[in-house]
């Protein structure tokens, strides 16, 4: 069976594929607003391996202008194979006006590399959101791309920019009643980047995990060999909350590009009272704002199966969020 044709870049446009180190790539990803730990060369080396990640670079007049990380799986003794890009490409630069068009060259590129040139499936989970590109359908359709028919995931999307104060008067009155009982409880906060930390945060995850009875939507094992690869400035936050010297409380989040994503959250068995988990949540946005970023995404509801933390993302965010 023959491939399908490739599809010239428009004018001004280039694209390069595996040209870069990883080095260069984590200093990439600080160009771009839309940057995720998904996009990362650690995620990639730990979720596949080295052997099987590919990184497309697509410049405007020589300027890079759009970027985006695959992930290559293929079955074994068959000609099958997928290039899955998750939260890519990335194309939203620092300080530059979007272009909607710089968005399809990527598309175009990323179809010329990994469906023309190589033969594989590629398929797309785009970093966007309802509301965000109404010309986004149009494109993807006339870049032959097809939509996958499975419910869209949902989120709530936390807007920082307003000041401290906002934010909280913006929470539901439950949530500020629960943060105002954790302030007096007088936790202490630890917060750092490092391994002891990780292992203290997946020991009282387990702990949770068993109390909750539910299963593990991402193998947070993963994510310690993540966090190890990453370089300094890229790394997870982790803050656990102290009551009498134990740990009580925790949460895991990624702050790369303006938006935060908040990956993990637990609380101990013997941490139940203290409401840790609040005062983590204003901690972590406290030092958010003080780092410039603009969006807290709260990564994932589900009213219907979760409704408990449904309502603890809704609440926290209040009149500052959007579903």
């Amino acid at each position: 069976m023959s491939l399908p044709m490739m599809r010239e870049l428009a004018p001004g446009y280039t694209s390069e594929v595996d040209s870069v180190n990883e080095q260069r790539w984590c200093d990439i990803l600080r160009e771009f607003d839309d940057a995720n730990i998904y996009q990362t060369w650690a995620y990639a080396a730990v979720i596949c391996g080295r052997r099987y990640m590919s990184h497309l670079v697509l410049k405007r007049n020589g300027e890079v202008a759009a970027v985006a990380q695959a992930r290559i799986a293929k079955l074994p003794f068959l000609n099958v194979g997928v290039a899955y890009i998750h939260w890519g490409p990335l194309w939203q630069r620092n300080s530059h006006e979007t272009n909607v068009e710089t968005l399809r060259q990527a598309f175009r590129a990323l179809r010329n590399e990994f469906v023309c040139r190589r033969g594989l499936v590629l398929r797309l989970a785009p970093l966007l959101f309802a509301g965000d590109s109404e010309s986004l359908p149009i494109i993807l359709a006339e870049e032959d791309f097809l939509p996958l028919r499975t419910p869209p995931s949902r989120t709530i999307l936390m807007d920082l920019t307003p000041p401290l104060e906002k934010l909280r008067e913006g929470m539901k009155s439950h949530w500020k009643r629960e943060l105002k009982v954790a302030e007096r409880n007088g936790l202490e906060i630890v917060e750092g980047t490092g391994e002891e930390l990780v292992d203290i945060f997946i020991d009282m995850y387990r702990e949770m995990v068993s109390r909750k009875r539910f299963v593990e939507p991402n193998d947070i094992n993963q994510f310690r060999s993540i966090q190890a690869q990453l370089p300094e400035e890229l790394k997870m936050i982790i803050m656990l909350g102290m009551s009498d010297g134990a740990v009580c409380a925790g949460l895991i989040c990624s702050a790369i590009g303006n938006t935060a994503l908040y990956l993990f959250g637990t609380t101990s068995n013997s941490g139940m009272k203290s409401r840790g988990s609040y005062l983590l949540q204003w901690k972590l946005i406290e030092k958010l704002k003080k780092n410039g970023m603009s969006v807290y995404d709260l990564n994932g509801i589900n009213p219907m199966t979760n409704p408990g933390t449904y309502k603890f993302k809704a609440d926290l965010g209040g009149a500052n969020s959007r579903d």
